[in-house]
């Protein structure tokens, strides 16, 4: 085997455990983030219930959640995908 396809499939493998990380992680803040935010709501009524400031977390972490949602939406269709194809094939 040449050097150079020792290396395209060390980098190969290393996209894909990357690509199966940054899901994961997805993943997980989909559940952590609303935990989150639900804590600084009650850090929010119980410091200054006048002032509304747990807002602006909220929308950050909303819009990373949003992003969070498709990361995760897009893998499991790709797998979807693949395995529908798998079975396609399978049958043939």
């Amino acid at each position: 085997m040449a050097r150079w396809q020792v290396r395209s499939i060390i980098t190969a493998k290393i996209t894909w455990l990357e690509l199966m990380t940054k899901t994961f992680r997805a993943a997980r803040f989909l559940v952590v983030g609303p935990m989150i935010l639900g804590v600084l709501v009650i850090i929010n009524l119980m410091t200054s219930p006048g002032h509304w400031w747990v807002q602006w977390p909220a929308l950050g972490i909303g819009i990373a959640w949003v992003i969070s949602a498709f990361r995760v939406l897009g893998a499991l269709a790709m797998v979807g995908g693949l395995a529908t194809l798998w079975a396609y094939l399978r049958k043939k």
